[in-house]
């Protein structure tokens, strides 16, 4: 029996509890892949959209060096994008993300950077993304329902690059560029924003 709707659901009912409200949801299939949804979180009291991926962490994470592919052990992960206002064209960019663990054996974690080489949506100045840490804007899920040995569910804030911050971030990492957004107090969230290099 596949894990894929098990993990799926308790993803899905533990980002309900995080984001409350109005939900819309796209689902993404890339060749060769399972299944992947976003899904669309607000606008909130304050404005705020997120987007959550949903499916990435139906299967744990391996890189393309691992020569067994335990389907119990290993990272789970899901994506999670804050806006100031909603871009809904972002869904498939984020499906795009959500899919590289099974098409490229990429394993998403902490200051990870990922390069899209096209705006994230129509006429965006964002093509990269940087993950966060996890754990702060929603908790991890433990899957004990899984079996022993599965690790939990690790959300990840997905933080929208330019071009140069992107080419930043790899050659001086990330936390050099992290530290130029907080002492420039930029708002990350802001689809509209310009780089900080400017």
């Amino acid at each position: 029996m596949s894990l894929v709707p098990a993990v799926s659901q308790l993803v899905r009912s533990h980002l309900s509890t995080a984001f409350p409200g109005p939900v819309a949801s796209a689902s993404v299939t890339f060749l060769g892949t399972q299944p992947l949804e976003v899904d669309r979180f607000g606008p909130d009291e304050s404005g705020l959209v997120r987007y959550a991926t949903v499916g990435v962490s139906a299967a744990p994470m391996h890189p393309p060096t691992a020569t067994v592919l335990d389907p119990l052990r290993g990272p789970r992960a899901e994506l999670v994008l804050s806006l100031s206002s909603p871009r809904d064209q972002v869904l498939r960019s984020l499906a795009v993300l959500a899919a590289t663990p099974q098409v490229e054996g990429l394993v998403l974690t902490a200051g990870a950077t990922v390069d899209l080489q096209q705006p994230l949506w129509p006429g965006a100045r964002v093509t990269a993304v940087l993950m966060g840490d996890a754990g702060g804007l929603v908790p991890d899920l433990d899957l004990p329902s899984v079996g022993e040995g599965a690790e939990p569910v690790r959300f990840y804030p997905v933080l929208p690059m330019t071009p140069d911050e992107a080419a930043l971030a790899r050659a001086r990492g990330a936390a050099h560029l992290r530290q130029l957004w907080l002492d420039a107090g930029t708002d990350l969230r802001d689809p509209e924003r310009v780089s900080v290099l400017r």
